[in-house]
């Protein structure tokens, strides 16, 4: 018990260090497309709803979280940095995702990948379809909320398929780089599906934009 406080206050401590008063604030990003573009695959409604009040919010609640961070720290209040864990790690990891999401998808994408990416998706999954069967049934029976990913191991250099709970990033659970995302939340799906999830899982690959993915595949291996 006294190796995870102290362990929370060294990650609050981190925190705090990256996040200090001189730092600006997160603020949401733009989509690098029309809430429409991505029609008829995800309408225009929901995009609308999912970027300006879902993904807003965790930016907001971010802000207000690590603001309280701060101040508990400087008051060196270790019950209060505790108990802000939960909502630094929710409303950061639902900034982080959505972050990445909003830009590995297209108007101009679909298709299948090119170059080193389809070279590296059949190396380690035997085929494009493998490898878009794999991660739409693992995506598809997360139970409740969260995501898909396509992750490349920095370790091993290879590419993995994995899930996370609610909105937990990829890397910190487990080491992997994430590529591709594929968020199922109901908020990114029901307005437009409703129950149907495989539908919507399938759809996002008619707008997966896969010169971003290997843009990061790329990052990845230099950074590796």
């Amino acid at each position: 018990m006294l190796s995870a406080t102290f362990g929370a206050v060294a990650r609050a401590t981190r925190l705090v260090a990256v996040t200090s008063s001189l730092r600006m604030k997160h603020t949401l990003p733009d989509l690098p497309y029309d809430y429409s573009a991505l029609e008829p695959y995800i309408s225009a409604e929901i995009m609308k709803l999912h970027h300006q009040k879902h993904h807003n919010t965790y930016v907001t609640n971010l802000n207000i979280a690590e603001e309280k961070l701060a101040e508990a720290i400087a008051k060196k209040n270790l019950n209060q940095i505790i108990t802000l864990q939960p909502a630094l790690n929710f409303n950061g990891g639902g900034h982080i995702n959505h972050s990445l999401f909003w830009e590995v998808l297209s108007p101009n994408g679909g298709g299948e990948p090119k170059g080193d990416l389809m070279d590296i998706i059949r190396r380690d999954f035997g085929s494009f379809e493998n490898f878009k069967n794999e991660i739409i049934n693992k995506t598809v029976a997360i139970q409740g909320s969260g995501w898909g990913w396509l992750g490349y191991n920095p370790t091993t250099g290879r590419l993995r398929i994995n899930t996370t709970a609610n909105q937990d990033p990829l890397a910190p659970t487990t080491g992997l780089i994430p590529l591709f995302g594929i968020d199922v939340w109901e908020h990114a799906y029901y307005l437009q599906y409703k129950n149907v999830r495989p539908d919507y899982v399938k759809a996002i690959f008619n707008v997966a934009n896969w010169e971003n993915v290997t843009k990061r595949l790329h990052a990845a291996k230099m950074a590796n």
